[in-house]
């Protein structure tokens, strides 16, 4: 093989190398725990969704979740006794830096769009609030933002 085939070939392994596409999966998985009044509490059902799916758990679970640049919303009920609802931003993970050094940005264009350069935390700890059934308010509709 000639010199030049082979500089071209470590080049081009060398470029991919950070490509968040090739070395990462578009999935991942995460632990959904529920607390109320600062203990765990188990058995509430939580609705995770982004804008690569929508996926349902019973706490305390594993899930795994497709990644994305957007939000991840959870909208977490137990019962009539309590209710979360949170958003949880992604985070730039390493292959999408790997992505600037090695493909002089090219590469992160394909991460931003496929979300595989970025991660959610892998411990989701959602805090539920009581439901105040003698004020007569319901918690709030899922997709509401609480703040």
């Amino acid at each position: 093989m000639s010199r030049i085939a082979i500089c071209a070939a470590v080049a081009a392994l060398a470029a991919l190398a950070g490509c968040g596409t090739l070395t990462e999966s578009p999935s991942q998985r995460v632990l959904v725990q529920t607390v109320l009044d600062h203990r765990a509490v188990a058995g509430a059902g939580c609705i995770l969704q982004n804008d690569a799916g929508k996926w349902f758990v019973t706490t305390p679970a594993r899930v795994s979740i497709r990644r994305s640049v957007g939000q991840l919303r959870v909208d977490c009920r137990l019962d009539n006794a309590a209710w979360a609802y949170e958003k949880i931003n992604s985070k730039q993970n390493s292959t999408l830096w790997g992505n600037v050094a090695l493909t002089a940005g090219i590469g992160i264009m394909v991460d931003r769009n496929t979300g595989q350069g970025f991660d959610y935390p892998d411990v989701l700890t959602v805090e539920m609030k009581r439901y105040d059934g003698e004020a007569g308010q319901p918690p709030p509709d899922a997709g509401r933002t609480v703040y």
